[in-house]
C-alpha cells in the first residue's frame, strides 16, 4: 500500500497522471501469475488451428495445386502459404487475447474496475494488456517457424525476419481488438469476433493469392489490415522488400495509434467518469 502511495504522490503533478502512470508491467505480472494456473490451456490450443491448415492444405489440397507464380517466381504451393499462416497464427493469437480474455475481465471479473481504483490509468491497462496479446502472438509465430522449418518451407535464413514483423501485426490486431471489445456487453455479442475474423482468413490471400478474384473484390480485399499483415510476412519471407512493404508498415503504423487512442478513451469513459 505505502509503495502504491508513493508512485501515485510521485506523478501527482506530471501531465497525463492521470491516464498513464507507468505500471503497465504489473499488469503484465499478473498475466503471468494466471498463466502459470490455467490460461495456457487456451493458449496451447489457439495455436493448434494454422498447424492443421499448413498440413491439410499445404501437404493436402497441395499435391493437387502444385506450383504457384508469385510475381516472377515460382513456388511450391506450400511454401507459399506458409508465410500467410504464419502471419494468421500471431494475428490469431492477439485477437483472441485481446477479445475473449479482455471481454471477461471487463464484464464478469470486473478485474478493470479494481485495476483503475488503483494509481493505474487506462494507458496502463490498455499497453499491459495489449503487450501481453502480443507475447501471445509472438509465442504463436516463433512456435510456427519451428515447425516450418524442418519441413523445408523456409527459402533463406531471413525468414527469421517474420518474427518481428509477426508481432508488429499482432500489435494492431491487439490495439484495436481491446478497443471494439470495450463496446461489447453480452456474449452473443461477441460471436461476431468469430463471424469477422473467419472471412478476414479466408479471403486475405493466405491459402491463394488474390489475383484469382474480381478487380472490385481484389480491391476491397487490400484494404482489410489481414491482406496487408499476411503481405508483410511474406514480402519478408520470400526477400522481396519493395515500396509496398514501407506501405504495409505504415497501415500498421495508423492500426496501432488509432488503436491505443481508442482504448485508452474508451476505459477513461467507462471508469473514470
Amino acid at each position: 500500500m505505502s509503495n502504491a502511495v508513493a508512485i501515485a504522490d510521485a506523478r501527482a503533478n506530471r501531465t497525463g497522471h492521470q491516464i498513464y502512470a507507468g505500471r503497465s508491467r504489473a499488469i503484465i505480472e499478473r498475466s503471468l501469475i494466471a498463466l502459470r494456473s490455467s490460461t495456457w490451456v487456451p493458449i496451447a490450443t489457439g495455436f493448434v488451428e494454422p498447424v492443421l491448415y499448413l498440413l491439410a492444405f499445404g501437404y493436402g489440397m497441395g499435391e493437387l495445386i502444385g506450383n504457384v507464380t508469385l510475381g516472377d517466381k515460382t513456388i511450391d504451393y506450400t511454401v507459399f502459404i506458409a508465410p500467410g499462416l504464419l502471419a494468421t497464427s500471431a494475428m490469431n493469437g492477439a485477437i483472441y487475447d485481446s477479445t475473449w480474455n479482455v471481454f471477461f475481465k471487463l464484464n464478469e471479473s470486473k478485474l478493470y474496475q479494481g485495476m483503475l481504483a488503483t494509481p493505474l490509468g487506462p494507458l496502463d491497462v490498455a499497453l499491459g494488456e495489449i503487450i501481453w496479446a502480443l507475447f501471445r502472438g509472438l509465442s504463436y509465430a516463433i512456435a510456427f517457424l519451428a515447425i516450418a522449418a524442418p519441413l523445408g518451407l523456409v527459402p533463406s535464413f531471413s525468414a527469421v525476419l517474420a518474427i518481428p514483423a509477426a508481432v508488429f501485426i499482432a500489435f494492431g490486431f491487439a490495439s484495436f481488438g481491446m478497443a471494439i471489445t470495450s463496446y461489447f456487453k453480452t456474449y452473443q455479442q461477441m460471436g461476431m469476433i468469430n463471424i469477422v475474423v473467419l472471412p478476414l482468413f479466408l479471403f486475405s490471400g493466405s491459402l491463394y493469392p488474390i489475383s484469382v478474384y474480381p478487380d472490385w473484390l481484389e480491391f476491397l480485399i487490400q484494404l482489410m489490415p489481414s491482406w496487408h499483415g499476411i503481405e508483410l510476412v511474406r514480402n519478408v519471407w520470400f526477400g522481396d522488400l519493395d515500396s509496398g512493404t514501407l506501405l504495409h508498415i505504415s497501415y500498421f503504423v495508423v492500426m496501432i495509434i488509432c488503436g491505443l487512442y481508442l482504448t485508452t478513451r474508451r476505459l477513461r469513459d467507462l471508469f473514470m467518469r
